[in-house]
């Protein structure tokens, strides 16, 4: 090979070697371009916020989900005499809501009781007006259960005659808490036919409704 061969292919490589530098630089600058060009992904989103689920209902009210008020219908009411006490010039005695339907029922509050002559009568004086010592509770009543609110009513004696105007009533009539149907109950005493006063106030007083039947003695 002459000095002028060797001199050409010398040249030659490194023309070649300059070529394959410049590629490879245009290569990776177009991949740059390439990787570049594409839009940035999206930050990742943030926690969404975590929702509180919303309180349970209070165990009493789930225990009693489903579960309605006493119809009159559903009640047998009785005036429990044998139960009865005297204080303080009044007569207390236990009125007994028993739960005769096929079905739980709930009682609350105080029942509506006027006293009458009959059960086609009117009332006589004043229905009884509610004595609040007590706090009103939610009763339960299975089939066959029982609950009871005393009635107190002052000696008709109590009052003057002109006032009181008194007569001897046989019936109470009594609508169970929060119910529009009234239920009429044997019971016989001397009452005031007459509205007393207003600052009187009525002969009769009833107290809230509790679980279990009425006994002599106990706090109304």
């Amino acid at each position: 090979m002459t000095p002028v061969t060797r001199h050409a292919l010398g040249a030659a490589a490194l023309l070649c070697t300059a070529l394959l530098a410049v590629a490879c630089n245009s290569s990776t600058s177009n991949s740059g371009t390439s990787l570049g060009s594409t839009s940035p992904s999206a930050p990742a989103p943030t926690s969404a916020p975590v929702t509180t689920p919303a309180s349970s209902a209070p165990a009493s009210a789930t225990a009693s989900a489903g579960v309605t008020g006493c119809a009159s219908r559903a009640l047998k009411v009785k005036v429990n005499t044998a139960q009865s006490g005297a204080a303080a010039g009044s007569t207390y005695v236990p009125i007994d809501f028993t739960n005769i339907g096929s079905s739980t029922c709930t009682l609350f509050g105080y029942p509506g009781v006027s006293a009458v002559d009959s059960p086609s009568g009117s009332q006589l004086g004043r229905a009884a007006t509610r004595n609040t010592a007590a706090a009103a509770a939610l009763v339960t009543l299975v089939p066959g259960g029982v609950a009871h609110a005393t009635i107190q009513v002052a000696n008709a004696q109590n009052y003057s005659a002109s006032q009181c105007s008194p007569v001897t009533a046989h019936y109470l009539r009594i609508y169970p808490p929060n119910q529009f149907t009234a239920i009429y109950a044997r019971y016989t005493v001397l009452v005031c036919s007459a509205k007393l006063p207003h600052t009187v106030g009525s002969q009769l007083h009833v107290f809230v409704v509790r679980p279990g039947p009425g006994k002599a003695g106990q706090a109304p």
